[in-house]
């Protein structure tokens, strides 16, 4: 039987969000419901709220989650009802051209849930990048369930969900930070801290962090930063070569999507050295390089997609990794709310008050 639950909907493009009750048909072939335990707050829930990623409103929001497995459908077999599971939106399909080649963490066609979530009168909904996890339950692919070891809280283990995966996969998979090296992150946000984090569990031996905040700059230390930048008051890119002998980092993470910053970043890298662009641009942005020194300095400017991760294989090994006391994802949850509350996080998120609010049912 299809069920009733409450769910945050952005029913038009910056208008305020608000908690409807929501549809959930039961699970069809391939599908899932997840009872939702926690949510993180993300940038790109705001984004699909301010029209910024399309325009099929009314969405529900949310996608940063864990929760419990409830029902499945026909031909499930990677997951089963009371799993504790992550929810990811690269849900693997095993036969684009990137699968087949051998790279299922570029996957281009991602799987979703068949069916529709509704609003009572019967409105189709549209999942924040096919999940929609602001909500009581949802429904989503199978795929988009990852099972990790229940022993970890909710709270921390949905953020890996997207944005700490983003930032921590940043260096370590598109990144490839290594033992010894030097990074610098732009940016110390959510994805930017979670970058500086994945490069400090990776073994970099100068870790430094880049920000106009002096509060995000304080926050940075906590995640593993060995120097801090208040890029508004000095050159960051001289201020990084001076901590890495007049050379810049090894590896430069921008976590901001902003040209300036970009070609900052671009600038404070080694000779041979790696850029790494996680930070989201608007589509309108350029960036303007000498091409002569995109040439000279070699090296690789790299897009880190969701940090590259490939849930199966990230997901338990972080979920690992944090059970030992070896990832600090608990630093990352600023406080916890109720449904109700996500408009209020969205200002707190803009204002830079909070690295994540996170809804917790």
């Amino acid at each position: 039987m299809p069920q009733e639950v409450r769910g945050v909907v952005a029913k038009s493009v910056g208008a305020p969000v608000s908690v409807e009750t929501i549809v959930i048909p039961d699970p069809g072939p391939g599908e899932a419901v997840v009872a939702i335990q926690a949510c993180g707050v993300c940038h790109t829930d705001l984004h699909y709220r301010e029209g910024g990623i399309n325009d099929e409103f009314p969405f529900l929001l949310g996608h940063e989650a864990a929760g419990l497995v409830e029902s499945v459908g026909e031909g499930v077999t990677d997951v089963a009802p009371g799993d504790f599971v992550i929810l990811n939106w690269r849900a693997v399909c095993g036969d684009c051209r990137s699968c087949r080649r051998g790279r299922p963490q570029y996957c281009f066609a991602a799987h979703n849930a068949t069916q529709k979530m509704t609003l009572l009168d019967g409105t189709e909904l549209s999942p924040a990048l096919g999940i929609g996890a602001f909500a009581e339950k949802t429904l989503v692919a199978s795929g988009q369930c990852t099972k990790v070891n229940p022993e970890a809280g909710a709270e921390a283990a949905g953020l890996l969900g997207c944005g700490v995966m983003a930032g921590i996969g940043a260096a370590i998979n598109t990144g490839q930070v290594g033992r010894g090296d030097s990074v610098a992150v732009f940016g110390c946000g959510g994805v930017g801290n979670a970058a500086l984090e994945g490069a400090r569990v990776a073994g970099a031996h100068t870790i430094i962090a880049v920000d106009i905040d002096d509060k995000k700059l304080e926050w940075a230390k906590e995640f593993g930063a060995t120097h801090t930048i208040n890029s508004s008051q000095v050159d960051p890119v001289e201020a990084i070569r001076e901590l890495t002998n007049g050379n810049g980092a090894d590896v430069v993470i921008e976590a901001i999507g902003l040209p300036e910053t970009y070609k900052q970043a671009f600038f404070a890298r080694d000779l041979a050295g790696t850029v790494v662009l996680v930070g989201v641009p608007r589509p309108d942005m350029t960036v303007e390089l000498p091409f002569i020194e995109v040439f000279g300095r070699g090296g690789a400017l790299k897009s880190s997609w969701y940090g590259d991760c490939l849930p199966s294989r990230d997901f338990p090994m972080l979920i690992d990794l944090y059970l030992q006391g070896r990832l600090n994802l608990d630093g990352f949850v600023s406080e916890t709310i109720a449904l109700d509350q996500v408009e209020a996080a969205f200002h707190k998120m803009e204002a830079g008050e909070v690295l994540r609010s996170v809804v917790v049912l």
